[in-house]
């Protein structure tokens, strides 16, 4: 990464876990802390006058919850990365915090070096996920599904939304499926980073979703990918 440091935001209730966790980011020239929050209320006034790059926002919050914080902390920091930092690995928070709009959501079992690297693909424009919220991110989508009647079978072809795409559209949602980074992409199929980023805004556009997360289940999902 070129360029100056990426400015963060901690949001977490346990004050010593914000000093370790500043002092952990700060071991990293590409991260500097700018700021932290105890509450929902504090973490939105911060983010609004520092305007930080990345948000690493606790689930557990005394008043309202970290994950329904988030849009609140989209409107305070329109440009600011979300990511959830949390001991919770209830689906229903996994659901929700990538509904309101998070770029991730990781567990505090987080090793420190995977936290950074997490960070930095996160604001890179990179959804990244707990590997132990996978299949609970899953079964989270078809939770939902069910409860809007939707059914559990692949949608036939003539209706189906992955026909939209075209072919290299589809190589580059089987890397996302796969979980590889636009760059990773990028590199497998010969073209710049900034490409695979125009390709995935097409894809998430055609399949009617916000988050590469949600295109990654559609695909898990269905033969056709």
């Amino acid at each position: 990464m070129t360029g100056p440091a990426l400015r963060v935001l901690l949001v977490d209730d346990h004050t010593l876990f914000r000093r370790g966790l500043s002092a952990l980011l700060s071991r990293d020239s590409r991260l500097v802390v700018v700021g932290d929050a105890a509450d929902a209320g504090e973490a939105q006034r911060r983010a609004q006058e520092l305007q930080p790059d990345v948000i690493l926002l606790d689930n557990h919050l005394p008043g309202v919850n970290g994950v329904d914080a988030i849009p609140a902390l989209h409107e305070a920091a329109p440009q600011a990365c979300i990511l959830v930092l949390t001991v919770s690995e209830d689906e229903a928070d996994l659901a929700r915090a990538l509904r309101n709009g998070a770029a991730g959501y990781l567990l505090k079992t987080t090793e420190g070096e995977d936290l950074i690297e997490a960070i930095l693909k996160a604001h890179a424009g990179d959804n990244v996920i707990a590997p132990e919220m996978t299949n609970k991110l899953v079964a989270a989508y078809r939770g939902a599904s069910h409860a809007t009647g939707a059914k559990n079978a692949p949608v036939q072809s003539a209706s189906n939304p992955l026909d939209t795409l075209s072919v290299r559209e589809k190589e580059i949602l089987r890397g996302i499926t796969k979980g590889a980074s636009n760059k990773e992409i990028g590199r497998d199929f010969g073209i710049a980073e900034t490409t695979v980023k125009i390709h995935v805004q097409h894809i998430l556009r055609k399949l009617g979703v916000s988050s590469r997360v949600h295109a990654a289940v559609i695909a898990s999902e269905n033969p056709l990918i």
